[in-house]
């Protein structure tokens, strides 16, 4: 191959280099792109309130709990730490707000993914310790998910808890041993260190719920890094 020729191939090759170099780049960065847009956005803390999850300006230290779990045992702060906990006030009595909302979180656990279904529990506390014993507990919290724990206690102990998290309950008076009990349907939402971080207000909605959530935990690890 004589010199113009020699020319000719490795200007060639250095043409074909060049775009190929150009393709690549430019494939990463549409690659880069979608994956951005696949990413679901982070709500501030105004977008998520308009979605439904209230976030405390300030994570709140609720105080020591001494409670007891459907399985019989201690039911203390340290259960609340190192994960995110949905807690939601309720009794086995209840006729419809408690079974629908146990039944709505147990979806949203089957919708989480990865690290989000992980390291997310779901605890419901009884407002009726009269007659939400541990047994009674154990009957009724794993129908909706085995891996959901009941929570029971002390009148005073519970009351105090609930209040401490902005939700209120009452008997119903005048109705013998089959009384009704008035609470909250909101779910409270507790960080990984067992601070009170914020509600979920009644009534829930799925999309909105996750998308909520997602952010929160987005913002929380943004803002421990």
């Amino acid at each position: 191959m004589n010199g113009a020729g020699q020319h000719s191939a490795r200007q060639s090759r250095g043409i074909k280099l060049t775009v190929l170099v150009l393709a690549i780049f430019i494939a990463i960065i549409v690659a880069g792109f979608v994956h951005r847009v696949a990413l679901p956005r982070v709500l501030t803390n105004t977008e998520m309130q308009v979605n439904g999850l209230y976030v405390m300006e300030t994570p709140r230290n609720f105080g020591e709990l001494n409670l007891v779990d459907h399985h019989g045992e201690a039911f203390t702060n340290e259960r609340l730490k190192g994960k995110w906990t949905l807690i939601f006030f309720g009794f086995t009595h209840c006729p419809d707000i408690c079974p629908t909302t146990m039944s709505f979180l147990n979806e949203l656990m089957g919708q989480l993914e990865g690290t989000e279904a992980e390291d997310t529990e779901v605890v419901m506390v009884s407002v009726d310790p009269a007659r939400d014993t541990v047994e009674q507990l154990a009957q009724y919290v794993p129908y909706f998910n085995p891996r959901f724990t009941g929570v029971t206690g002390d009148f005073l102990d519970i009351h105090r808890f609930a209040t401490a998290l902005n939700t209120p309950f009452r008997k119903v008076a005048g109705q013998g041993d089959e009384y009704q009990v008035d609470h909250s349907a909101n779910v409270v939402l507790i960080n990984p260190r067992g601070d009170y971080h914020g509600f979920f207000k009644a009534p829930l909605d799925m999309a909105k719920m996750k998308l909520t959530y997602r952010s929160a935990r987005a913002m929380w690890d943004k803002q421990q890094n």
